[in-house]
């Protein structure tokens, strides 16, 4: 857990010594760090006195406060501090996260870039077992509770927004229709955050292939119409974008959340221009403060008008739960850098007082295009034979809805018994499985592998509330939905998989 983290980590006890330290504090402490006294870390300039710090810190959790602190060399570091008491045992004491300041960038426009610190060659400390059952026991439950929400997520978005492509532009019940979408995408979020929140694994599932250029598309287009008629949007899309790998949902939610970000920014007037290129880089090439590496880039640029960043705030808009803003979490540009880390790339941000604010994401790329493509409703209609597997009635009902509307025949199953006598009566004549993987007595994986031998050419679509990890096996070539989507996230995924030839050109 924390004993991992490659940020420090100081357990301090109530007698003022360090007690336990993990090893990026050792790394910065020195390997002896444990057992000496807090205070002769503690450094002159700082404006208290260590033993006030510290019984502030002994008494309740504190907001981030900046202190200065000596290294095993003597030279100061400042650092964020996040504090709280201990909470093993009942004798005080308290834990310190430390997260070091990074230094202002040129003079001018003020360019930060935040990258993942290293992590020591020591293993890490192990966690307290207590402390490791207790977690394990709110982890598992979070992951049922996200489980259960994502499944009636997935039912509500699917009615609602085939409705919505149903109804005429003018009809009197579009608004409301329109808020009931925007509170289940909302609800959609929390409840995967609580998904991600839940693993202890830091890599989602596996990243595919793809192009960027669809996932701005449909960002600009859902806050098109929720910013307001005087924020004006600029969008410019490099027409053969480079491929990049990715894990569609959770880009999504970097772009979504950083697109938010920048109409928060402009408030009720204001311009956001969103932009792709692509970057060649022949040798190493600087970008404001960091360096990038020779090779191929897509770059995804969002601009807004806003007053911009203050240079004292810059440094820490992707800290976990620091914002500025009234009623917010403080998580959503953090998960962005999570997610732009996690995918091996990286993310500057330049901004100056009274000239707005410039986010820049860089995804490693392959020279290859995927082809660009948007689809019309006539265009997600087919006639093929699909047969889905839910032990959800409710998800049933919204795929057989969803695909009957759009000219598909549909078979349901409750569960992967019933998924096989089917299979084994009309099997030749079905086009396509789509299965949940987390089903009571057969799983969706127990029920691929029983279809492989049987039907080895049958596409599958696998589907799942749960995040997957990275190191799930997946060497069948099935494709993944997360749950909750829409009725077009359901369609265009099928019409990727059945005719991919209309999407991938090399």
């Amino acid at each position: 857990m924390l004993g991992q983290a490659t940020w420090p980590v100081l357990s301090v006890g109530p007698d003022g010594r360090v007690a336990e330290a993990n090893e990026a504090a050792r790394h910065n402490f020195g390997q002896t760090i444990a057992g000496r006294p807090f205070t002769e870390l503690w450094d002159v300039a700082n404006h208290s006195d260590a033993g006030t710090f510290l019984r502030q810190a002994f008494g309740q959790s504190q907001a981030p406060t900046i202190i200065h602190l000596k290294g095993e060399d003597g030279n100061k570091s400042s650092y964020s501090s996040y504090s709280c008491p201990s909470q093993a045992g009942s004798g005080g004491g308290c834990l310190l996260q430390l997260f070091q300041e990074v230094a202002p960038g040129p003079t001018g426009n003020t360019t930060m870039f935040f990258r993942q610190p290293e992590r020591p060659s020591q293993g890490p400390l192990d966690p307290a077992q207590v402390h490791k059952q207790k977690l394990d026991c709110a982890l598992q439950l979070t992951r049922t509770v996200a489980l259960d929400f994502n499944n009636a997520l997935t039912s509500v978005l699917g009615h609602t927004s085939l409705i919505l492509r149903k109804l005429p532009a003018d009809s009197p019940w579009r608004s409301s229709l329109l808020e009931v979408e925007k509170s289940a995408e909302k609800a959609a979020e929390i409840a995967h955050d609580l998904a991600v929140f839940s693993r202890q694994e830091k890599d989602t599932k596996a990243q595919v292939a793809g192009n960027l250029n669809d996932l701005l598309r449909n960002g600009v287009e859902s806050f098109r119409g929720l910013a307001g008629e005087g924020v004006e949007w600029k969008l410019h899309l490099e027409s053969k974008l480079y491929t990049a790998n990715f894990e569609e949902g959770k880009m999504q939610q970097a772009v979504m959340k950083v697109l938010e970000n920048s109409v928060q920014a402009v408030g009720k007037q204001g311009r956001v221009n969103v932009v792709s290129r692509n970057r060649d880089v022949l040798e190493p090439t600087q970008d404001g403060a960091t360096m990038l590496a020779p090779g191929s880039y897509v770059c995804l640029e969002v601009f807004d008008s806003g007053p911009g960043i203050a240079k004292e705030i810059l440094p820490r808009i992707f800290e976990p739960f620091f914002t500025t803003m009234y009623g917010h979490r403080g998580l959503g540009l953090a998960w962005v850098y999570g997610i732009v880390s996690n995918h091996g790339g990286s993310i500057a941000v330049s901004s100056a007082p009274g000239q707005g604010a410039t986010f820049r994401i860089y995804l490693p790329a392959q020279k290859r295009v995927v082809q660009d493509r948007v689809y019309n409703d006539e265009e997600l209609r087919g006639t093929q034979t699909i047969l889905m597997v839910d032990d959800e009635d409710l998800l049933l009902t919204m795929g057989e809805m969803v695909f009957s509307s759009f000219g598909y025949r549909v078979l349901t199953a409750s569960g992967g018994l019933q998924a096989l006598e089917i299979l084994e009566k009309s099997g030749h004549r079905i086009d396509l499985l789509i299965t949940d993987l987390v089903m009571p007595k057969m799983s969706g994986r127990e029920l691929i592998e029983k279809v492989h031998p049987m039907f080895p050419h049958l596409p599958i679509i696998c589907t799942s509330g749960y995040v997957r990890s990275k190191n799930s096996e997946d060497n069948s070539g099935e494709v993944y939905l997360q749950k909750p989507f829409s009725s077009q996230d359901l369609l265009l995924k099928v019409k990727k998989v059945l005719n991919p030839e209309e999407y991938i050109t090399t």
